[in-house]
């Protein structure tokens, strides 16, 4: 019996991330040196993920042979992602404001050391340009792209890549796309190998965390790190789990029960990324059909962030009140209206959330951007529920999006999710 538990993979990250915690509290410079065993999982999965997104979107549009299909599908898509992270921003605007988190703190401005965090300040500054971000797309060339693991120059490609195969006809498209079916194959066998490694990864990468920046980070920022885990819960329970129950029939614990594991490794490793390829095997399983899939995991890896949309707002309005400068109603309907536009800005690039964050504060005019070193020594921390809710609100837009283009198997879907029987429309 107790063989059977200990080799579930869900079991074993949990230990693996227990460990880390342990190890970091009690032993924090042995704990720090664990940082490469997190990261090298990590590597693993980026590894992988580039080839695995390409094959997969252009094995699902060449044999939707329908290009306005597509076209739908990625409209769809979009404008589901933005109605989504509106919702997250508006709601961390809500409950920063209703909560105060960063009131009575007083932080001197003249007090702050713009060092700490000149390296994210200086990212801002590069991609700070809405037509930076839109070129940015466009690879120099398709082996940088994938060598850098820039995921939206790989998705443009194998958009564009499927599309030709359409056009070419079924005889000269069919060698290729078998050979990028066995391709594919092959690396969810790879995957399956790597995933051995995840109990590792996530006691690195949990150990690290805890043994560099300590427990005491989270006591000094405190109510910060639990109003914004709590609003994240709000957002998962409350406007994710409605949309779910409304639209789908699904109750969101049982989703959340569905790919726990790949929620555990996010919340070891705290990278979205790393779960990526398993919620795309999960979600094919549970009934998605695969070019839907295909299209919007990838796309909403880049376009729909809630957790990062709830982090932006509560973090910048947080500043503001730790330094005693608060923000007006018009700054803040400016700080929401920008940030429709910068949390989808930085895509790709390290730290993303803390980069978008330099690059907003800005905008408000009175609140230096050095000030976005308050936070610095928590964020590693609120990462985790960024990323958690980062690939819940992904799942749960796959799904959303396969019944709406009549790409999902609801049967299918209910029957992996643990559902006695489909509730009645």
């Amino acid at each position: 019996m107790l063989k059977k538990i200990f080799s579930s993979l869900y079991v074993q990250v949990i230990l693996g991330i227990i460990i880390g915690i342990l190890c970091g509290v009690f032993y924090p410079d042995f704990a720090v040196k664990l940082k490469p065993l997190g990261d090298g999982f990590i590597k693993l999965i980026k590894m992988i993920i580039a080839p695995l997104i390409f094959s997969s979107i252009v094995i699902g549009i060449a044999g939707m042979q329908d290009i306005k299909k597509v076209g739908k599908i990625g409209l769809t898509s979009l404008i589901y992602f933005e109605v989504m992270t509106t919702v997250a921003l508006i709601i961390g605007l809500l409950f920063v404001n209703l909560i105060q988190p960063g009131t009575g703190m007083n932080v001197d401005p003249k007090s702050l050391d713009p060092s700490t965090v000149s390296h994210y300040i200086q990212e801002a500054k590069e991609h700070n340009s809405i037509m930076d971000f839109i070129l940015s797309i466009i690879p120099n060339n398709v082996v940088a792209a994938v060598a850098s693991d820039n995921l939206l120059q790989v998705l443009l490609f194998a958009v564009l890549f499927g599309i030709g195969l359409t056009k070419i006809g079924e005889k000269a498209s069919e060698p290729v796309i078998n050979v990028l079916q066995s391709f594919l194959k092959g690396l969810f066998a790879v995957i399956k190998i790597i995933m051995y490694l995840a109990p590792i990864g996530a006691l690195g990468a949990m150990g690290f965390t805890i043994g560099k920046y300590g427990i005491e980070a989270l006591s000094s920022l405190g109510l910060l790190m639990l109003s914004f885990y709590g609003t994240c819960i709000v957002f998962i329970i409350g406007v994710i789990g409605a949309v779910l129950y409304f639209y789908v029939n699904v109750n969101v614990f049982k989703l959340l029960k569905y790919i726990k594991e790949e929620l555990l490794i996010v919340l070891g490793t705290s990278s979205s990324e790393s779960a990526l390829p398993g919620l795309m095997q999960k979600l094919e399983d549970a009934g998605c059909s695969k070019p839907i899939v295909g299209l919007v995991i990838p796309t909403g890896y880049s376009f729909n962030l809630d957790g990062t949309c709830i982090y932006l707002t509560m973090a910048a309005v947080f500043i503001s009140q730790a330094l005693n400068m608060h923000l007006n109603l018009e700054q803040e309907i400016t700080l929401l209206l920008v940030l429709l536009l910068t949390s989808k800005g930085a895509a790709g690039v390290t730290g993303s959330g803390f980069v978008t964050l330099a690059a907003t504060l800005p905008v408000v005019g009175h609140i230096p951007v050095e000030a976005v070193g308050l936070i610095l020594g928590i964020d590693r921390f609120m990462s985790e529920a960024r990323a958690l809710t980062n690939i819940i609100g992904n799942a749960t837009a796959t799904i959303v999006v396969a019944k709406y283009e009549k790409g999902l198997n609801e049967e299918m879907l209910h029957e992996k999710l643990g559902s006695s029987q489909l509730l009645s429309k």
